[in-house]
């Protein structure tokens, strides 16, 4: 059965905005506004844009501190690892840091969050990502006086390689303000990694070593211009008097991280274990009316939920009270909330598979509620292609490999639909008093179940439609296609994944040659057996066959791939010499020159950490923000110039070295 036990539990009061904070959210609103009238400036500094305290405003605090005055005249040392019951967060501050120093801050993380550039050389800026600086926080006149926003930590638990841990939530990572960019409408919540301990930080010591923070900095900010739905960072920060124990002892850091919302699986997985339904329904209420705007711009019921790949896209604006569909499938809010967290999902799954990105620990409390990409341990790109490759050395069973990355999502979107199961399978029901107070009777139980189940079942098949048809969309426009047919996917997707794994080929190199590659010069099978030695690393083929083999594969795959793009650039016999440069162009667009590969960022932290490098972080960030350039040195960016390093370039975009293919690393961070 899909669904367990249904239990009854109370929730805690909700802390609302106090009106002088409500005051100061206007008045920075109308600073920024102001700041960008004409065109005069962009954005302003990190005091002055727009803060908003929503996620806690809304929700439950931990009762032990029930505000944040509360919280504050609490001794930092005193904050520590327990059982948070009956709460979404905590009220907590960061842990106060001698002497931070500021690595690297994102150009465009900074443009995004409304943040003026140059404003990242100030003591402000700095002390507020290294968290010594507590925004829109007003002390008051004495103790227990202070008022305002103030910064969180999250409550959730989770499946851990499919297991139940218990209560996680945010170990080391402290929320410190929501913040709406005036000109794009979009708000994030700014988040610090490595803050100090929280009642979530378990065992842990509530630090992150700088190794693992430069990872999560540049692969942010990598996946971001990818196209890739994920979190962002804005700042890498050093602590250089905070000394880190993990294998070895590390230097400590913070990394200043970004997203439209932090929510997990997991913040409803502990929910359901605790068996805390009023709290369920008013996280799920939230994240539909707060995080994603409204329950009208959720999805309609499809045309024909068994059926989603012969449906159109569904309507939105579906009012919150109205039910679709029969009575046994019958679709509610709840259950429309649980299929755009599923699409979502399968839209960012779908994109990690065509890019060949892994993330390496999927466990739900991994797992974003807005589909975004999340928490970056030991995470990789691939090298040469192995389906069964996964970047996490402690992945014995191989649960988190690439091939494995869509079913355990949906694995764990089955968790969640087993924790909104009561609402989604109380259909019409879902608002009635006694439903709402005291939950399922037992003569409701089974039809309940059955429809929960039910619409579960559906959702798993419309996520799997929303999957392919994302990936299909993805690989056809980096194979330089105008339209997709049914059969590319065995004959050019299928077919060059597995002359990729043969041979062992790397992923992303191939894709970015390929777009270089002149339909003229592969006109004849000799032409093309010589030409498919581009695809080969310099120390030869080295998987199956040799390079003869390698040679005809490889060959007979691109007179495949020939025909498609004479039919779809072409008249199907030839093809203009302007429509093949134009067909490169778009193919360069798609597929990266520079991807930050393990090898790569082994290299940075060593020149970072044990060298003393810092420059080497701005170029590899620029490489990151512009990854389908053809080169960077030289050029200008943003409106400025841009030396870079060739030479440097050259090797990070080049064949990977033999022993930098297929790195991995530990969860240790």
């Amino acid at each position: 059965m899909i669904l367990n036990r249904l239990l009854s539990r109370s929730s805690p009061r909700v802390l609302p905005l106090s009106r002088p904070l409500q005051r100061a959210q206007r008045q920075r609103a109308r600073q920024m506004a102001s700041s960008t009238t004409n065109g005069a400036t962009t954005g302003a500094p990190i005091n002055d844009i727009p803060k908003s305290w929503n996620f806690t405003s809304k929700l439950p605090p931990d009762a032990l501190y029930p505000t944040p005055a509360d919280s504050h005249k609490t001794p930092r040392g005193e904050i520590g690892p327990r059982t948070v019951r009956d709460a979404i967060f905590t009220w907590v501050r960061p842990q106060p840091v001698k002497e931070p120093e500021l690595l690297a801050v994102s150009s465009a993380a900074m443009r995004d969050l409304g943040i003026r550039a140059g404003d990242e050389k100030s003591a402000d800026f700095v002390a507020t990502v290294a968290g010594n600086k507590i925004q829109g926080w007003d002390e008051g006149k004495g103790e227990g006086e202070g008022e305002g926003g103030y910064p969180w930590a999250q409550c959730y638990g989770g499946f851990q390689f499919g297991s139940w841990a218990g209560q996680l939530g945010d170990g080391r990572a402290i929320s410190l303000f929501e913040t709406t960019n005036p000109e794009t409408g979009v708000r994030y919540e700014l988040q610090l990694k490595g803050a100090g301990l929280t009642p979530y930080s378990r065992f842990a010591d509530g630090k992150a070593v700088l190794r693992s923070s430069i990872r999560e900095f540049v692969v942010s900010e990598a996946l971001n211009a990818l196209g890739i739905p994920t979190t962002r960072a804005l700042s890498l920060t050093l602590l250089p008097h905070e000394k880190v124990f993990r294998e070895t002892i590390e230097p400590g850091a913070i990394v200043a991280r970004f997203a439209q919302s932090w929510l997990r699986i997991g913040n409803f997985d502990i929910l359901r274990a605790r068996g805390d339904r009023k709290l369920i329904r008013q996280l799920a209420t939230y994240l539909a009316e707060d995080v994603f705007g409204g329950w009208e711009t959720l999805p309609g019921r499809l045309e024909d939920p068994d059926k989603p790949a012969e449906s159109p896209a569904p309507q939105r604006g579906v009012p919150s009270d109205k039910l679709e569909g029969p009575s046994e499938s019958a679709e509610n809010r709840f259950t429309r909330l649980y299929r755009e967290i599923a699409r979502r999902n399968a839209l960012t799954v779908a994109k990690w598979q065509a890019y060949g990105f892994m993330n390496g620990v999927l466990n739900t409390d991994n797992t974003s509620l807005f589909g975004l990409s999340i928490d970056f341990g030991p995470f990789a790109f691939m090298d040469n292609f192995d389906p069964m490759y996964t970047p996490n050395h402690d992945d014995s069973l191989l649960r988190y490999s690439y091939r494995n990355q869509p079913s355990i999502i949906w694995w764990n979107l089955v968790r969640l639909g087993e924790s909104l199961g009561e609402l989604m399978g109380a259909g019409e029901g879902v608002d009635e008093e006694v439903f709402v107070k005291d939950g399922v009777t037992e003569d409701q139980a089974n039809p309940l179940i059955a429809r929960a189940e039910k619409l579960i079942t559906q959702t798993g098949e419309e996520y799997k439609a929303v999957f392919l048809a994302e990936y299909k969309r993805v690989m056809t426009a980096r194979l330089g296609l105008k339209n997709f047919k049914e059969s590319d996917f065995d004959q050019l997707f299928s077919e060059l994944l597995d002359t990729m794994e043969a041979l062992e080929l790397d992923f992303n190199l191939f894709f970015r040659r390929l777009s270089v590659v002149k339909i003229s010069e592969l006109e004849s099978e000799q032409a093309r057996h010589e030409k498919a030695s581009v695809f080969f690393y310099q120390d030869g083929v080295t998987g199956f066959g040799g390079e003869e083999e390698g040679r005809k594969r490889v060959g007979a795959w691109l007179e495949r791939w020939r025909q498609r793009i004479l039919e779809d650039w072409g008249d199907s016999s030839s093809i203009s010499e302007e429509a093949d440069i134009e067909r490169t162009e778009a193919m360069k667009k798609v597929n990266p020159n520079f991807i930050p590969r393990g090898w790569i960022l082994d290299e940075i932290i060593r020149r970072v950490e044990k060298e003393k490098e810092r420059d080497v972080l701005d170029r590899v960030m620029t490489m990151a923000l512009h990854p389908f350039e053809d080169s960077w040195a030289g050029r200008e960016f943003d409106g400025k110039p841009y030396d870079g390093d060739k030479d440097e370039e050259k090797r990070w975009i080049s064949d990977v070295p033999k022993v930098g293919r297929a790195l991995q690393c530990s969860c240790s961070s």
